[in-house]
């Protein structure tokens, strides 16, 4: 069975070192998501130092100033405004799910695309209260033990707080990479 894992970064520098380690230790970039409030101007996603660079730059300028960096190496980044909640970059299949019908008027803004994602609706609004306040949300779809286990082990030496798997909701290849 499918997962997400998840967890919260305090900062640009950390959640991009959770990005690169997750691609070092051979996580696809498709399985990544990652969620933080756009504070355009204020500070840049850091640059990627080895690979794609260009392209993550060409691909940031479109995300309300945020540039390269590890970021600029996962799928579907864009700027997008959630109402009652403010302005975000996402990347990853959240993408999708944000931008989506999973955040209809009932469950409402990051919390409702969690939840759509299989997270327990307790977790999704904390988690949505942290984001709010600055906190940078990453996921990874995990295919099956191993790769939770790992991904969690990164997510851990990384220092990052909140980590947490759930079972996924159903979403086929073509839905999560189409973010």
């Amino acid at each position: 069975m499918s997962k997400t894992v998840i967890c919260l970064a305090k900062t640009e520098s950390q959640a991009e070192t959770i990005i690169h380690r997750l691609s070092d230790a051979g996580i696809p970039t498709s399985d990544v998501s990652v969620l933080f409030p756009d504070t355009t101007g204020s500070r840049d996603f850091a640059h990627e130092h080895h690979t794609k660079a260009p392209e993550g730059t060409a691909i940031g300028a479109s995300a309300g100033g945020v540039t390269g960096g590890a970021l600029g190496l996962l799928a579907g980044i864009g700027a997008l405004a959630i109402p009652g909640v403010g302005p975000f970059i996402a990347a990853g299949p959240i993408m999708a799910a944000l931008s989506g019908a999973a955040i209809g008027a009932t469950l409402g803004g990051i919390a409702g695309a969690l939840i759509g994602m299989g997270i327990p609706e307790i977790e999704a609004k904390q988690y949505e209260a942290k984001i709010k306040e600055g906190a940078i949300l990453i996921s990874v779809h995990a295919h099956d033990g191993d790769v939770v286990d790992r991904v969690e082990n990164i997510m851990e030496e990384a220092g990052a707080e909140d980590i947490s798997s759930t079972g996924e909701a159903s979403v086929s290849d073509d839905e999560r990479v189409a973010g």
